[in-house]
């Protein structure tokens, strides 16, 4: 394969370009988003990634890699495109769809076809159906088995944001072909620049491996966070639990947080409840404990504020997670943006990673540098692990009240 084609340009989307172009491929990236097309086609990057802007530079400038919001002809397309639910926990695969419809024209003989997005278990099967509509010219695996023109494979990331590189290149991938020939061709793809190890198995089977993943991470946050608000109420200081607990040679409780955030732990198990909702009964307790967090978080916040005449609060952090400008599904987002309507004109959102604040935050909250925020501020609410505030001058925090959601200032 000469040339491939990544629909959706996100972060996921855009480092896997860069992956494969880094390698000698020719790469066409297909967004909706004008700006971020732009921007690529500057050699640019419009999200936060430790090294892959000098990867797309130098694939861009070597004209490897490209831009363009409308699909071309292509040996092989990788559909990365987001997967949310709809306000009832059900999986709305409408950009997967979008997105599969937006190729099908293109479409040739002996191509592949490999959907990254995290789906519910059959979305590839689904991906396929839609594809056979709109191409009756054509034939698709559930028609020809291994003899369908078009071969078509589920191959979803695993990687951690602030190392997206690394582990693209590093990591064991499951590829799930829907034919032992879909699988091969998917696998041999891949090799361009995986070195860990491309493990095959059919479609369903890596549609839920993905799902079982992020589910059972979930279900370990989610004792870590139960613990966290017993551990407040017995008035133990929980981070110091934690690591004493961890001196078991079996033991390994993970961090409490203010909640889970991202696009793939507080949705993906979600998938799952959908598929078997009477069997998956632990998955949905881990959930109905991580998105009650922020409740938990709010009440402390509210009762500290009670006791200051007037309280002006810091949130220092909006990220799902340290250290990267994704504000996907955070629950600090969530907690900031209640306490901007709760308090008017008294919160102070601080988020190093981003410029400038997106609605609806920007409607009922200041956004300022951390110096600034903590001169003003009488509460301080850590919200997420920043290296900013890890490093922060503790001095900064004297007489005031502090909320420490993720034990960034717990000495040991």
């Amino acid at each position: 394969m000469k040339k491939i084609s990544i629909i959706g340009l996100g972060y996921i989307g855009l480092p896997t370009a860069a992956a494969f172009a880094s390698h000698g491929l020719t790469v066409v990236g297909v967004d909706v988003n004008q700006h971020a097309v732009d921007t690529i086609n500057r050699g640019k990057i419009h999200i936060v990634e430790p090294g892959l802007e000098t990867r797309v530079k130098e694939a861009v400038h070597a004209g490897r890699l490209r831009a363009t919001t409308t699909p071309e002809a292509a040996d092989a397309f990788l559909i990365a495109v987001p997967t949310p639910f709809k306000d009832d926990h059900v999986p709305d695969l409408k950009y997967v769809e979008a997105a599969s419809l937006s190729i099908a024209s293109v479409l040739k003989r002996g191509d592949l076809v490999v959907l990254e997005s995290t789906s519910p278990v059959g979305a590839t099967e689904q991906m396929a159906a839609w594809l056979a509509q709109a191409r009756p010219d054509l034939t698709f695996p559930q028609q020809a088995g291994d003899d369908s023109d078009v071969r078509i494979a589920y191959c979803p990331e695993r990687v951690l944001p602030g190392h997206v590189i690394r582990e693209l290149i590093e990591n064991d991938r499951v590829i799930g072909g829907m034919t032992t020939n879909c699988s091969e061709q998917a696998a041999k793809l891949y090799k361009t620049f995986v070195r860990g190890e491309c493990v095959i198995t059919d479609a369903r089977t890596a549609e839920m491996c993905k799902l079982t993943e992020n589910s059972f991470r979930d279900v370990n946050i989610a004792f870590a966070n139960e613990l966290s608000i017993i551990a407040d109420k017995l008035d133990i200081n929980v981070w110091e639990l934690i690591g004493l607990a961890n001196r078991h040679p079996r033991v390994n409780v993970l961090q409490p947080g203010p909640g889970v955030g991202g696009h793939c732990i507080a949705v993906d198990p979600w998938f799952i409840v959908d598929s078997a909702p009477d069997d998956a009964r632990l998955i949905r307790a881990a959930r109905a404990i991580n998105d009650s967090k922020p409740v938990w978080v709010l009440d402390k916040v509210e009762k500290a504020a009670r006791g200051i005449k007037n309280p002006v609060i810091a949130c220092l952090g909006l990220a799902f997670k340290a250290n990267i400008d994704d504000l996907r599904e955070s629950p600090a987002v969530e907690i900031t943006h209640a306490l901007g309507v709760k308090y008017p004109m008294q919160v102070i959102a601080v988020e190093p990673n981003i410029s400038e604040l997106t609605e609806p935050l920007r409607d009922v909250v200041d956004f300022k540098s951390v110096e600034k925020a903590l001169k003003e501020a009488n509460i301080v609410l850590l919200l997420v692990g920043h290296r900013e505030f890890v490093d922060l001058d503790m001095s900064l925090l004297e007489g005031k009240t502090v909320i420490d959601t993720r034990g960034v200032f717990y000495k040991p």
